[in-house]
């Protein structure tokens, strides 16, 4: 949810990162470990007996692991376990396939051997996985924050889409880009119970406000207690009155088409191109809100700049 064009700089080294990308995963069921029969064949079972639920753990639990074996290790054999041959990449500096994901685990480990990838929450709807981390390729640095989505087809990752933005040194709120400030404070998703009413309510409320452009959106979905992690818009209902009111008046003819949703409890991700004017590019950008008590509270995303030419032909979104 961009309020300015200072917020769109995607630093480089992360774009190809993120292809990568791995962590501990908070409140995830324990990630299968390649070689130990850890869920093993659960895909070919994925649309029988076994419960949803179970499912969409699976899946958290498998894009967690190979992020992580990935990323931190150079491990190429998680990537043969997990991800489909035919893996489809849509990270514009990185071809089709798992051999180039593999080629590429190998490469970025040997350059950034202590490279950490802090994943803060995991949700997961259908057979979609969003991911949102803290990307420290050099320790000591802010580093980048970064969404990763995949889509699962028959118990593997079978395509990726990402976006990623430098961490500021400051923030226009007070809030890091990562923390839960919202009550409960904790990096779980709610129960599965809400998923479909939440994502319906953010739903409407991305069409009347980023869509329409419409700011008495905020005065219908949005809580009285509302917490902002975009670094460029101050805290409070107040605060993303006043930052998107600016950016729509700077930007007219903006358009903000949603690509995909991803909702898991009280946490609702959108996924959508933003056009600021006709004949641009735009950006690619995943809002994450947080509902409660049938409101909206708090609100992170991450934006990244769609460039000119992709290394695999299949655009961002």
């Amino acid at each position: 949810m961009p309020p300015t064009t200072s917020a769109r700089r995607t630093l480089v080294a992360v774009a190809v990162s993120a292809v990568l990308l791995g962590a501990a995963v908070p409140a995830v069921a324990s990630a299968p470990v390649a070689g130990s029969g850890t869920h093993a064949g659960f895909g070919a079972h994925a649309g029988s007996g076994y419960d949803a639920s179970a499912r969409l753990d699976y899946q958290k639990a498998v894009a967690a692991d190979v992020l992580k074996g990935v990323f931190e290790r150079g491990d190429t054999a998680v990537v043969d376990r997990f991800v489909r041959p035919d893996y489809i990449q849509h990270n514009p500096l990185a071809a089709d396939g798992a051999e180039t994901l593999k080629g590429l685990a190998v490469s970025v480990h040997r350059q950034f051997p202590d490279a950490t990838y802090d994943i803060k929450r995991v949700i997961s709807e259908g057979d979609l996985v969003l991911v949102h981390s803290n990307v420290v390729l050099t320790p000591g640095t802010r580093g980048s924050a970064v969404f990763d989505i995949f889509r699962f087809q028959g118990g593997k990752i079978a395509e990726h889409w990402d976006t990623g933005q430098a961490v500021p040194e400051k923030s226009a709120n007070g809030n890091d880009m990562f923390s839960t400030v919202s009550w409960p404070q904790t990096v779980c998703p709610g129960s599965r119970f809400l998923t479909a009413y939440n994502e319906k309510l953010v739903t409407a409320a991305v069409d009347q406000l980023l869509v329409k452009k419409d700011l008495s959106a905020l005065d219908r979905y949005w809580g009285s207690e509302y917490h902002q992690h975009n670094p460029n818009i101050a805290d409070g209902v107040e605060g993303a009155r006043s930052g998107l009111g600016a950016y729509f008046k700077q930007f007219p003819q903006l358009t903000v088409t949603p690509k995909r949703v991803i909702a898991e409890g009280d946490l609702v991700a959108v996924h959508s191109h933003y056009v600021n004017a006709p004949g641009e590019r735009g950006q690619a950008v995943v809002d994450l809100f947080r509902v409660r008590g049938g409101k909206i509270v708090e609100h992170w995303d991450v934006l990244q700049d769609v460039p000119e030419s992709s290394a695999n032909g299949n655009g961002m979104f």
